[in-house]
């Protein structure tokens, strides 16, 4: 059963905001998410936190510059997700501004695995011409051999990275992390390409210090933010101040078509427009092409896709990323169809978790299946998939309440030869496991484990909206009030809940269920998407407002998030 709970709100808070020019639905769902008044919503550039904050980020800068001084070579060490991708063409766009020589590797998914390895090390020390200086991006926190093994072959290595560390820190010159247990850095919610930016900025401060530029001869960083906004909202991570900050600024290029010629192609694939650019196109538009570039083949499409300033060459490297998106697609319906015959046979109400395997499952999208699963039976949930080598890769992606980083670290110490190694953030993490063999004692230990973390009530479905609507509230300056403002991960745009009356309901393409609500007189077209039962004939539902198009006529329709019943 799902139950439909209204968030509190600070009545003061929203009194304020209203007065301040908001909208009253809207004053009181940001109310709700803790802002006090308009100050806190503040796009401008000003308004984010210096780079001097975050620590490391002078180290980096003066090891940086030093490598300009002496015309060294500076390879970037990336990951293979959209983060990775997009703090990849950051670090190359605005090393190159700034004069410092440099070029990337990106660790295939299947070949070399996550991150910097020595395997990786040994690969780039026998490069012609060698580098001078690895910089990790969106990677490298965890891999203390790794660095060790660079430092011995006289590479120096910078890591930038935002995921949690291990046990033990790289002897790396420098780590910029804002998520090291003495980081003092107000927002640990930077994605791996902010954590880059960062390390840009505070390179520039350094070079203006020392006279290389002037206030009006240096770099404009700010023509990167397009690539940054891209990058935060595809890794999912929580849309705080600073990174609203961030994703509005890189929205306001696009919309005024200033941004590059990548991500202007990779708009023209997925059928959308630059101008009415929004967080659900990085999201679920343009992040997953780039995203299916990693999970299928190599990631290089993806960052020459962004790197590409002719607007030829870089559609040509859209549509290959177009094409690895729909190959996904299919090869997920695939998987989904299997996992979800698997989960017919099991009795998930007794399950604090869910494990699963089969030998068909690919590697490069077994988290889309977890998260799909997720959704579906409100357990963490751990999906694995073969490799070559006889081991297992597993994805995880968690609910509200369970830290699946720290329950995976009970995990390990638990079975210690049985996980090779682990990492994540509490709501998404990966694992490698020896073999098949570990497959049952892990599933027993990952439930202990999530069991001991937690009560059971966590796995109760509950959705939390900003609470109702009076029908003439629900129109299209509300929708165009609320699209005004960012929000995503951690700052969920608001949903209202009403009891409706249902006049009419049809399925749409046997997956979807087409409606037509009355609340206090008024008739309402909604949608349901991925539902076909049978609703009730009055019936609560949880709902956004949005803007439907439909042959040049704009309508406000509303999109159903879950119905209690």
């Amino acid at each position: 059963m799902t139950r439909i709970l209204n968030r509190e709100f600070d009545l003061e808070a929203a009194r304020r905001l209203h007065e301040e020019g908001y909208l009253p639905p809207v004053a009181r769902a940001l109310s709700a998410r803790g802002i006090r008044d308009a100050s806190e919503l503040a796009q401008d550039w000003k308004s984010m936190l210096p780079p001097a904050m975050l620590e490391g980020t002078r180290e980096a800068a003066e090891r940086l510059a030093l490598a300009r001084e002496r015309g060294e070579r500076v390879t970037v060490v990336a990951d293979y997700d959209c983060d990775g991708a997009t703090a990849c063409a950051v670090a190359i766009r605005g090393l190159g501004m700034m004069g410092v020589k440099a070029d990337y590797f990106v660790p295939h998914r299947v070949h070399h695995g996550y991150g910097l390895s020595c395997a990786v090390v040994d690969l780039l020390a026998a490069r012609t011409p060698r580098p001078d200086v690895l910089l990790t991006v969106d990677n490298g926190v965890s891999s203390a051999e790794a660095v060790r093994h660079a430092a011995e072959l006289g590479i120096d290595v910078i890591v930038t990275d935002h995921h949690l560390p291990g046990a033990e820190l790289p002897p790396a010159v420098c780590i910029v992390n804002p998520n090291l247990a003495d980081s003092a850095f107000p927002s640990k919610a930077l994605a791996g390409v902010g954590v880059m930016y960062y390390v840009l900025l505070a390179l520039r401060a350094l070079l203006r210090e020392r006279g290389v530029y002037t206030q009006q001869t240096q770099p404009r960083l700010d023509a990167l933010v397009d690539l940054v906004a891209l990058g935060t909202v595809a890794d999912v991570v929580k849309l705080d101040k600073n990174n609203r900050i961030l994703v509005a600024q890189g929205l306001n290029r696009i919309r005024l078509g200033r941004t590059h010629a990548g991500i202007s192609a990779l708009f023209a694939v997925a059928g959308k427009k630059p101008e009415a650019a929004g967080v659900r196109d990085f999201g679920f538009a343009l992040g997953p092409r780039i995203n299916a570039a990693g999970r299928l083949d190599t990631m290089e499409n993806g960052i020459e896709c962004l790197l590409a300033d002719d607007p030829v060459v870089a559609l040509d490297y859209a549509r290959s990323l177009n094409d690895f998106n729909a190959a996904r697609q299919e090869l997920e319906t695939e998987m989904q169809q299997a996992a979800e015959t698997a989960l017919s046979c099991c009795n998930v109400d007794s399950l604090a978790t869910l494990t699963l395997y089969d030998g068909r499952f690919n590697e490069g999208v077994v988290g889309l299946v977890a998260s799909r699963l997720k959704e579906k039976v409100n357990r963490p949930t751990i999906v694995f998939a073969p490799t070559d080598d006889g081991a297992l890769k597993g994805s995880g992606r968690s609910i509200a309440g369970v830290h699946l980083r720290d329950a995976l670290d009970l995990v390990s110490k638990a079975l210690p030869g049985a996980v090779l190694r682990f990492g994540g953030h509490a709501m998404a993490a990966g694992l490698t496991l020896r073999s098949e063999d570990d497959l049952p004692a892990f599933r027993d230990a990952f439930e202990k484990a999530v069991r001991s973390m937690v009560d059971a009530s966590v796995f109760e479905r509950v959705i939390y909206t900003d609470g109702g609507l009076a029908p003439d509230e629900i129109t299209e300056r509300l929708v165009q009030a609320i699209d005004s403002q960012i929000w995503g991960q951690g700052f969920d745009a608001p949903v209202f809940a009403n009891e409706f009356r249902v006049v009419r309901q049809s399925l749409v393409k046997d997956a979807h269920t087409k409606l037509i609500l009355e609340l206090g007189g008024q008739r309402f077209d909604a949608i349901f998407f991925r539902h076909t039962e049978t609703l009730p004939g009055m019936v609560r539902l949880a709902y956004r407002p949005n803007i439907n198009e439909f042959m040049g006529r704009r309508s406000v329709q509303l999109v159903i998030e879950a119905a209690e019943l």
